[in-house]
């Protein structure tokens, strides 16, 4: 059975007061659409858009046209005259979104002779030519074709966008906080920098936890002045299902199963896949599998079970390791809606790309996010029906010997959790408070080769005093630069004139340049002379902390960072937790607060099913048994437990300042595992609350791979400690929990 949940409807049905103020062919449009009245966000962007004066972000749920709200004031001030340059420029974070919005909006503009531009990897040249031989109307762009436009181009772009008029910024809450994001920053100040003139920007999102934030990032300095249009309308009933499994913990494997592998999979693998087959057969769904391996994996489970059926295959995988062909295969397949089609997916299908509406969502294993999980609802229940959202959790099946942090449910309270809080509406803010020294040193490259040269104060002013990067002091800047000359990324002429090096050259003409970021390298493990395998560690390793691979637990002794190497050794004996570490940072404080209260209560949610509400007894009944409402440190064999309940960033500091006093910790989500006595911890804990709050730099001697973005290679070692505590760290929360912990 699944639980009900009411969600907000649609304002009664009011007489515009803005309407009247579209251009009467775009009024004309919109008539022909058969829309009886504008959504509230439409009719809440009307005024401030065709002002265009001012920043305005448009927040609204999925499917409750905001790509009309904007572009429907945008395509009125355009109607009369769109020629003469680019006179709005869209950025998108996917090509494929791009291609989306490019049919959506050309039937809008056809009729209003204002041409639509798509400009990306898999447009053809000729179309790019003719763009830049007359240039006009809408731009559609990512911010890598942007990037290369600057490269490309150089100073023709001020011609090119000399008459632009609005920036629209689609799925504005993915780029906030990333290196990606960082970049689109830049090279928006740089287009108004080459105009000498403010453009207004526009923001879209249906996922945004601070509007302040989300504020501050579409105009850095100035978001207090953006204009702020939240609407809460567009979402119906939530149909909302949580399905516990018990999963038997790798090893605890026979020796006679090590020795005859085998490809059948675990019962509970085989149980989830049943009930996907026999509940999303003959619909169309988006099933979230969080990691490329298990999408392939059930993928792969539902097909066979659909030839097994002797029916079509309705399952297919949908990741960015697919080819390009592949996925618009899925992605035309799901939206055609002529036969039933369900994709198995990573990230790739949480934002806007048009695949219709679908009838629900599943989620396989723990929600990234609570923003995340909100994305992905979204993307069910657009045509007045509800919205439908499964939950699929697998835990380790108890033995006697079974680790604390199984023995307590930790995946399905955390889940859990993220439900409630969804239902209350409440989703992480943005990340901030990030250098981001790699997109600096790319958009330092772009610039000077956009220009052909550019000087040391010139390069400040443009991108750290009055642009994106405005927390790196002039001080810094320069010994920035040292840096990128030392790795001859940078030369200087005579005049001072900053150009590129040797390898800056190369770098900036490969194709790869263009994107701010790069994948996760894959690291080889190494024990005792033998590779492991590889993992991707997006996550700070240090030499004595833990990791878990191939159902074991092993103990770092190096790290080779050129060589993408981790050499281990096997760790104590003692049951491995069913933990899949997913890099850190990514759980917020207000979330391991939910946990802790629903350990500590008596409510049973009515969307579990009933194997749930036993995974959830037991935690309960183990979170009782240790007394951990009243204690926060308990010894567990030859390991102690620490429980902060708090969110990565301040459990990864304490497992930092724990590690700098010489203990062995491992973190498993929400707890600190510590080996050694009870009494160390505890004194190790003292110490640092004596001392007060670590400063932050000082902590990062420890980790190994503090280079985690594309161009951290090249910045200086004190810069690059400096940006890594600002994204990971909190060290005012770990002394107040330290604090905390001991009482």
């Amino acid at each position: 059975m699944m639980s009900s949940h009411p969600s907000s409807s649609d304002p009664s049905g009011a007489a515009s007061s803005a309407f009247h103020r579209l251009h009467p062919q775009v009024r004309r449009w919109v008539w022909t659409q058969g829309w009886k009245e504008l959504r509230g966000i439409q009719e809440a962007a009307i005024v401030p858009i065709l002002e265009g004066t001012q920043d305005v972000i448009l927040s609204a749920s999925t499917a409750s046209g905001k790509t009309e709200a904007a572009f429907l004031p945008i395509c009125s001030r355009l109607a009369e005259d769109a020629g003469g340059s680019v006179r709005a420029i869209y950025v998108g974070p996917l090509k494929a979104l791009i291609n989306d919005q490019f049919e959506r909006l050309d039937g809008l503009c056809d009729g209003l002779h204002i041409p639509v531009h798509r400009w990306h990897g898999d447009v053809s040249q000729g179309h790019k030519a003719r763009l830049l031989q007359s240039p006009a109307g809408i731009l559609l762009i990512t911010p890598e074709s942007l990037e290369a436009l600057f490269i490309r181009q150089g100073s023709a772009l001020a011609g090119l966008f000399s008459g632009l008029e609005h920036i629209v910024i689609d799925e504005l809450h993915a780029f906030i906080g990333t290196e990606r994001g960082c970049q689109l920053q830049s090279l928006l100040h740089r287009v108004e920098l080459s105009l000498r003139r403010t453009v207004p920007r526009v923001g879209l999102s249906a996922t945004l936890g601070d509007m302040s934030l989300a504020a501050e990032f579409l105009r850095p300095g100035a978001g207090a002045k953006v204009r702020l249009c939240n609407s809460e309308s567009g979402g119906g009933e939530l149909l909302l299902q949580l399905r516990g499994y018990r999963k038997r913990a790798p090893d605890a494997r026979t020796p006679e199963e090590d020795e005859e592998p085998t490809d059948d999979l675990p019962e509970d693998e085989h149980d989830v896949g049943a009930h996907l087959f026999k509940t999303l057969r003959g619909t169309h769904n988006l099933v979230f599998a969080n990691s490329r391996a298990n999408v392939e994996l059930y993928a792969d489970l539902l097909r066979r079970r659909c030839e097994d059926a002797r029916l079509p295959n309705e399952f297919f995988p949908h990741h960015g390791n697919l080819s390009k062909e592949l996925r618009e295969e899925a992605e035309a397949a799901l939206k055609a809606k002529q036969r039933p089609v369900s994709l198995v997916c990573t990230t790739t299908l949480e934002m806007g790309i048009d695949v219709g509406s679908v009838q629900s969502i599943a989620q396989v294993g723990v929600p990234p996010s609570v923003s995340s999980l909100r994305q992905r609802l979204g993307r069910s229940g657009r045509k007045g029906g509800p919205s439908v959202l499964r939950l699929y959790l697998q835990e380790a099946e108890l033995t006697s010997t079974s680790p604390l942090p199984d023995q307590l449910r930790v995946r399905l309270v955390q889940s859990v959790a993220m439900l409630e809080l969804l239902l209350t509406n409440w989703f992480e803010p943005p990340a901030s408070g990030a250098f981001h020294f790699s997109t600096l040193v790319q958009q330092l490259l772009s610039l000077i080769a956009q220009h052909g040269g550019v000087k040391a104060g010139e390069a400040f002013l443009a991108l750290c005093h009055e642009g994106p990067f405005a927390r790196v002091s002039r001080e810094d800047f320069v010994r920035f630069l040292r840096g990128l000359g030392q790795h001859e990324l940078l030369s200087q002429s005579s005049d001072g004139t900053l150009l590129l090096g040797r390898v800056g050259e190369r770098l900036v003409n490969h194709y790869s340049f263009y994107a701010a970021f790069a994948s996760v390298e894959e690291f080889r493990l190494v024990a005792g002379g033998r590779t492991l395998g590889t993992m991707p560690i997006d996550q700070p390793l240090f030499v004595g902390t833990y990791l878990i691979f191939g159902g074991r637990r092993w103990r770092v002794l190096a790290v080779q960072g050129d060589e993408k190497v981790v050499e281990l050794e096997p760790a104590p004996a003692g049951r491995v937790p069913v933990f899949e570490p997913t890099g850190v940072g990514r759980v917020h404080d207000r979330v391991r607060e939910q946990m802790r209260a629903i350990y500590a209560g008596e409510g049973l949610p009515r969307y579990l099913d009933a194997r749930a509400l036993e995974l959830l007894a037991e935690a309960r009944a183990t979170f009782q048994r240790w007394r951990l409402g009243e204690r926060s440190i308990v010894a567990s064999g030859m390991e102690v437990q620490v429980f902060p309940w708090a969110g990565d960033a301040v459990v990864h500091t304490l497992a930092l300042a724990l590690q700098a006093r010489g203990l062995s910790v491992q973190t498993l989500g929400p707890v600190l595992s510590v080996a050694g006595q009870q009494a160390d911890v505890e004194g190790a804990l003292r110490a640092l609350v004596a001392e007060g709050p670590p400063r932050a730099e000082s902590l990062t001697r420890h980790v190994e791979n503090m280079a985690l973005e594309k161009h951290d290679g090249f910045v200086p070692e004190d810069l690059l400690a400096r940006d890594y505590a600002a994204r990971y760290l909190d060290v005012e929360g770990a002394w107040r929990v330290a604090r905390q912990v001991l009482q």
